[in-house]
């Protein structure tokens, strides 16, 4: 390909892409869910809440389920001024093997959402492994879109977990999907520290 006809559909394509930068002209808080059995979903959560405390954004993190051991984005962001960070769960369920314990505590944890969705400072929650407590039976979805949609305008809103109930996917603003093709623990490999936790 020459030079002139690389810089031709080069043209075009920035073309394309402006006119569609140009159309996105909404300010307002969006709903991201990070589903699917790859491993990355909290990875991906925490990183845009990294970026988003670069901008100055106030951040919080509610952790519906891990709670076995300190992971190394809490011991990393759990000091950062812009960032309040809470641990709710016990662990997973397989580990507690208490059903009543993990109800109880996935229920303070959204009682303690619906306050940071009421509240305007948030700029960005982090809601993460939420959508299991839906799953396993521990919350109800209805009263979670009822709060997601009634949240100040500008707070944006991550939720991930493997699987996502459908009222959460049917008012997201992004869904992305973490696939598995591969993982190092089925070859024999241990969770390591700074990788898994």
């Amino acid at each position: 390909m020459s030079e002139h006809s690389h810089q031709t559909r080069m043209a075009s394509r920035k073309a394309v892409i402006d006119a569609k930068i140009a159309q996105a002209t909404e300010e307002r808080g969006v709903l991201i869910l990070l589903k699917g059995n790859g491993k990355g979903k909290s990875s991906s959560a925490f990183g845009t809440m990294a970026r988003s405390a670069g901008h100055g954004k106030r951040c919080a993190v509610i952790q519906f389920v891990k709670g076995r051991r300190e992971t190394g984005e809490y011991k990393f962001f759990k000091d950062h001024p812009l960032i309040d960070w809470h641990v709710m769960g016990h662990g997973f369920t397989w580990e507690t093997q208490d059903k009543q314990q993990d109800q109880a505590a996935a229920q303070k944890a959204w009682q303690l959402a619906e306050e940071l969705l009421c509240d305007d400072r948030y700029d960005l929650l982090v809601f993460d492994e939420l959508s299991y407590m839906i799953k396993y039976g521990y919350l109800d979805a209805a009263p979670m879109v009822s709060s997601l949609q009634q949240r100040p305008r500008h707070q944006s809103v991550i939720i991930t977990g493997r699987t996502m109930a459908v009222p959460l996917q049917d008012i997201a603003d992004t869904i992305s999907v973490v696939q598995d093709e591969r993982h190092a623990f089925r070859l024999g490999v241990k969770a390591q520290a700074g990788i898994e936790y």
